[in-house]
């Protein structure tokens, strides 16, 4: 049976962050982006990462930071991957010598065969269903029939309990990463719709 990769984003408290790892999710987001709802400082990820056990990843997440914004963070989380959700370049991306997750703003309808030939460095692509001057964590979809990637990549956009098996099944991703679509309020996960959505994962695995 393939298994599809969770990842748990936006996690801003060590409870939530206890509860991915119980119920077994394979990474952790933090969200280094300020003016995002579910944005904490370093001192506050550092106690999550703390707390994440070895095989679950953490995933540092900036939106148009600079270079030693990003460093610092490296420096204090020894993240296992980036995530880069602005205007970043690849060169960029790929500068800090760690791999990286791309953030591609689906709703615009963008092309991801250009988006795969420019971030060849990165190591999957994450298509979300922003548009390109908004920031990820908008609770919508985007037209899954848009798809046409060639590499594993990782989806993202109002990914939920109630649809996530449906969208395993239709488009079989590498992995599913969701944050507005398990919380009761922006930042506070809700345990029982963690539960759900990785069994509505595993359920899909197995059709």
């Amino acid at each position: 049976m393939r298994r599809t990769r969770v990842k748990f984003c936006g996690i801003a408290r060590p409870g939530d962050a206890d509860a991915a790892v119980r119920l077994g999710a394979d990474a952790v987001g933090l969200v280094l982006a300020e003016g995002s709802p579910r944005f904490i400082s370093l001192g506050q990820a550092a106690i999550i990462r703390r707390r994440l056990p070895p095989f679950v990843q953490a995933v540092a997440l900036f939106r148009n930071a600079a270079a030693e914004e990003v460093r610092r963070a490296i420096a204090a989380l020894q993240p296992d991957l980036l995530q880069f959700h602005g205007d970043e370049a690849p060169e960029f991306c790929a500068a800090f010598g760690m791999p990286y997750l791309r953030a591609v703003p689906m709703q615009g309808g963008a092309d991801v065969a250009e988006w795969e030939r420019r971030f060849a460095s990165a190591a999957a692509l994450l298509l979300d269903a922003h548009g390109a001057a908004e920031p990820g964590g908008q609770g919508r979809t985007f037209d899954w029939s848009a798809v046409r990637a060639q590499r594993p990549y990782v989806l993202a956009g109002g990914l939920s309990p109630a649809n996530v098996g449906e969208a395993v099944k239709a488009l079989r991703p590498y992995a599913v990463d969701v944050s507005t679509g398990i919380e009761s309020a922006p930042g506070v996960k809700d345990e029982d719709r963690m539960r759900r959505f990785i069994e509505a994962v595993r359920q899909a695995d197995g059709q």
